[in-house]
């Protein structure tokens, strides 16, 4: 799905203007947790999350996300948007929650691209 169809099915903000509107994204994956995105999103996804500090934008780096979109409409802070721009990794803002906006962009015929993890949740 390219960027472009992502920002209108978000209703989405893009912040960096510049970015490429058919950068191709081959799924999604919504996740607060960076340990989860670093070890189960397949690359090129979009990820969805409500962090939005510079970690989550080094965390998208490292793990070959292609995007990502900022729930709730959390706004990005400046040093976040800038680290973004030159690592080249479109930044957005929805105002929907995780949860629709996970639904909206299935819906719309984006698959998930989080990988199964076998791994045991202790308390």
């Amino acid at each position: 799905m390219q960027l472009k169809q992502i920002i209108e099915i978000t209703d989405g903000e893009l912040f960096n203007p510049d970015a490429p509107m058919d950068l191709e994204l081959l799924g999604g994956c919504g996740a607060d947790l960076m340990s989860d995105v670093l070890t189960s999103i397949r690359p090129h996804a979009l990820l969805l999350t409500g962090l939005c500090n510079p970690q989550v934008v080094r965390t998208a780096q490292m793990a070959d996300v292609g995007a990502i979109v900022f729930v709730r409409g959390k706004q990005p802070l400046t040093e976040t948007v800038e680290l973004a721009a030159e690592e080249g990794i479109p930044l957005i803002t929805s105002p929907y929650g995780m949860f629709e906006l996970c639904g909206r962009l299935y819906q719309a015929g984006l698959p998930s691209s989080e990988v199964n993890i076998d791994e045991r949740c202790d308390d």
